[in-house]
């Protein structure tokens, strides 16, 4: 079973408190299901010791909806993110500019959420949940042009907004742990959803658009906040198995990293200041 938040992830029982709702798109490698739970689980460790050590104190509350309805999940009515203030969509390996029922449905429900919650609804993608967080807002979701993965542990350049987002300073770049071949190819232009600008907070070789932003409003980053040494290994053999990623010297190099240090804290610490203590953007549109 997965472990219980130790002590060091419990604020004080007077904190304030942050409400999401996760939008669980797929299912972890079995072994790291047992191990740490679902993905919505095991982000909700990961914001739940971030928010520990936010100052002053976060709490964490989360709900956990899979929402892949031929796997046996089910999609969420809107009435039931009333009280909570951010909705989370985890990655998968389904493609985000895919037409399956699930993904329609679910596009549905963001689109009726992002429109009856103007002001006081936090939308954050990880992977998956950024492409079609991007997709939702009119941005095109391509396979890469040379059709290779983004693989492991990688440096992501960070425009003005991305440096003040995450506090780095004079520091121009985070690392994270990516797995993907699909991305957005630029942010989403003026239409009746994107009334206002939608800034890119990173990019590498790889990829134009590692990130968006809408102050109060949209987080989402294409790489992974909350992946440990054995998930980048065993979700990079998951895809080698089922003929996903064909490159095995690839994956072989990239499972290699796993065990480099990231800034997935930095990530969900920015994530955090979108509910509580102010709002690190910046107006105007930055690009890398």
């Amino acid at each position: 079973m997965p472990k219980d938040i130790d002590q060091e992830s419990k604020p004080a029982p007077n904190a304030p408190v942050v409400r999401l709702m996760v939008l669980e798109t797929d299912e972890p490698h079995p072994a790291t299901q047992d191990e740490r739970g679902s993905f919505g689980q095991i982000l909700h460790q990961h914001f739940a010791q971030t928010g520990a050590a936010h100052d002053p104190p976060l709490g964490i509350e989360t709900d956990q909806v899979y929402v892949v309805g031929d796997r046996g999940g089910r999609m969420p009515a809107v009435a039931e993110f009333d009280g909570f203030d951010g909705v989370l969509v985890t990655g998968s390996r389904a493609s985000a500019d895919g037409d399956e029922p699930w993904i329609r449905e679910l596009l549905g429900l963001l689109r009726e959420l992002w429109t009856r919650r103007p002001s006081d609804l936090v939308f954050i993608g990880v992977c998956f949940g950024h492409q079609l967080l991007a997709r939702l807002l009119g941005a095109e979701i391509r396979t890469s042009p040379s059709r290779d993965w983004e693989l492991g542990h990688c440096a992501i350049a960070l425009s003005p907004v991305g440096q003040r987002l995450f506090r780095t300073g004079d520091a121009a770049h985070v690392y994270l742990h990516q797995m993907h071949q699909d991305q957005v190819a630029a942010a989403p232009p003026h239409n009746e959803l994107c009334e206002g600008d939608v800034q890119v907070w990173g990019c590498s070789a790889h990829t134009p658009v590692q990130g968006l932003y809408v102050a109060n409003r949209l987080f989402t980053t294409q790489a992974h906040l909350a992946f440990d040494r054995a998930m980048v290994g065993r979700q990079i053999a998951m895809r080698v198995e089922s003929g996903g990623i064909t490159d095995r010297a690839h994956a072989d190099r990239a499972a290699e990293t796993a065990h480099l240090e990231h800034d997935g804290d930095v990530v969900a610490a920015a994530i955090l200041r979108m509910f509580h203590f102010g709002d690190d953007g910046a107006e105007g549109k930055e690009m890398c």
